[in-house]
């Protein structure tokens, strides 16, 4: 399985510039004006993870495969978007295609960059972006429950999906998100639903190049926000992804984040707060033909997992032979790691955890 984030926000607020450095690309006209990104960009990029690295050194591995992450730039939304202003329902559309909504919030001043809004400010964009998503998302509720009703008389199995689209709805008339739900359903009971405000969101504040370290007052009012949302929030500067994204070399782009202070790109970071909002992990399968990543949601069994490789491998799943990534990269490896007894032969029960590195048998 892999994470699709879509990236939303005002017009002018670094959006299509942070896509372009994230995915290393130039597909999204990074421009001064509204709607210059029409349809969705999408870039694929590599998960950063130094273990894989390490592993696939060890084994010899002939490949190196990382997991991947997709970034969906979805074009600036403005008042009025769900009723179809500036191409409003067109990128609404786009949203329901994604697994989690990555929001880029303007905070950084420059008179040189206008604001479709005018003065600069996070939390009336912010207000903007929720309102409009929940405008969408309470039509299409109103318009789902009759139907709904209807159905549920003669099939029982409907009840449950009904239930929550009423306490949906309950939510939405009061101005409130549908992932406030997520204390009592699972991500992907509400994922079921395909509403916009039942995903799961991170902020992204984009700051000038001298302020991303310590953030700014506007980067704090963000914060304060985000903590009582209960979401993410992290602190970037598109213009030093950009920089950064130039460099060919990971040597080259360690030596520059070193100068300026910073012990990892926006990227990872974005990336590691993505993982955390959807409950997912790394497992790897390491060898002499390739070293491969792979993602699986936390609290998965092994033989789940397995069935991310192969549908067969989980249908004829017999156990998994595991060692940690920890252990492999400290015992130089599968012989080092078996001489030590670090690897175990574990079942069908088995929970995966984040870094195993599994060798999977089954039944062909």
């Amino acid at each position: 399985m892999g994470l699709r984030c879509g990236i939303v926000g005002l017009p002018n607020v670094g959006k299509s510039t942070l896509f372009n450095a994230l995915t290393s690309t130039a597909a999204a006209e990074a421009a001064n004006y509204p709607f210059c990104t029409i349809e969705p960009n999408i870039g694929r990029v590599a998960v950063p993870d130094a273990r894989l690295e390490k592993m696939a050194q060890i084994a010899n591995s002939a490949k190196l495969i990382p997991a991947q992450i997709e970034f969906v730039d979805i074009a600036g939304l403005v008042r009025g978007a769900s009723k179809g202003e500036g191409l409003g329902n067109q990128f609404l559309a786009h949203i329901r295609e994604v697994d989690a909504i990555v929001q880029v919030v303007r905070c950084f001043v420059d008179e040189n960059i206008t604001h479709v809004e005018g003065e600069v400010d996070p939390l009336r964009d912010i207000q903007i972006i929720e309102t409009e998503l929940l405008l969408a998302d309470l039509e299409s509720v109103e318009k789902r429950i009759p139907s709904l009703e209807k159905r549920a008389r003669n099939d029982a199995s409907l009840k449950e999906e009904l239930e929550l689209l009423k306490e949906a709805l309950s939510l939405l008339t009061e101005g409130k998100p549908v992932r406030l739900l997520t204390a009592k359903y699972s991500n992907d009971q509400l994922a079921r639903l395909q509403l916009l405000t039942s995903k799961p969101i991170l902020y992204v504040c984009n700051l000038n190049e001298d302020e991303v370290l310590t953030g700014n007052a506007l980067s704090q009012k963000v914060a304060e926000f985000a903590r009582a949302e209960k979401a993410r929030v992290v602190n970037v500067s598109a213009q030093i992804e950009a920089e950064i994204s130039a460099f060919e070399k990971e040597e080259d782009k360690k030596d520059f984040l070193a100068s300026i202070g910073l012990e990892e790109t926006g990227l990872s970071k974005i990336i590691r707060a993505g993982y955390e909002m959807l409950n997912l992990i790394t497992f790897f399968t390491i060898g002499p033909k390739e070293a491969h990543a792979w993602t699986v949601s936390k609290g998965a069994l092994a033989p789940q997992a397995a069935g991310v490789i192969h549908t067969d491998f989980e249908k004829g799943f017999i156990r998994a032979e595991t060692i940690s990534a920890d252990d492999y990269i400290t015992l130089n490896g599968e012989n080092g790691a078996r001489i030590a007894g670090k690897l175990r032969l574990e079942g069908k029960d088995y929970v995966v955890c984040d870094g195993d590195v599994l060798h999977f048998r089954f039944n062909s």
